[in-house]
């Protein structure tokens, strides 16, 4: 218990000292943002993707689990693109090389996005890597996964946006 400042100074520390705005959870809206696809064109979410069902996803290549997961994602983006299932795979904290290197290496087709300040994690009060949020065509998020997913549990969390 005598730890518990530490591990909290530590934590915010980690974060950057800054907390959201606003708690990020499930029924609240997604907050907005601004990034840079890998290609180098801009998005700015959630405009480029009003009344779209979206995944966004934070991952880093160091992330041990985000490499198999990732690959997971893309059979399940595969069989519901056409059904308007959209992901954005937001890489927190590493440059467009890193980045780009990483999307190729285990290649998966949905689009990739810099975060290279983590400022988008951050107002997403993301802690940890890989997380993951499910956003309806409304902008209210309607799951979130902290941590690795197994393809079954992902798939369910899309497939319920798309209904």
């Amino acid at each position: 218990m005598r730890f518990l400042p530490l591990v909290l100074a530590f934590l915010l520390a980690a974060c950057g000292g800054e907390a959201p705005k606003t708690a990020v959870n499930v029924g609240t809206p997604a907050p907005a943002f601004q990034s840079v696809k890998l290609d180098g064109s801009p998005l700015a979410f959630p405009e480029a993707l009003a009344g779209k069902p979206v995944v966004v996803r934070f991952w880093a290549d160091w992330c041990k689990y985000c490499e198999g997961e990732m690959k997971a994602i893309e059979s399940v983006y595969q069989r519901h693109q056409g059904k308007g299932l959209n992901i954005l795979a937001v890489n927190t904290g590493q440059d467009r090389k890193t980045a780009g290197d990483f999307m190729q290496k285990i290649g998966v087709s949905y689009p990739a996005l810099l975060d290279e300040q983590s400022a988008i994690a951050k107002r997403y009060g993301v802690v940890g890597l890989p997380t993951t949020f499910f956003i309806d065509a409304g902008g209210v998020i309607r799951g979130k996964i902290i941590g690795e997913a197994d393809e079954a549990t992902f798939a369910r969390h899309a497939e319920a946006l798309l209904k």
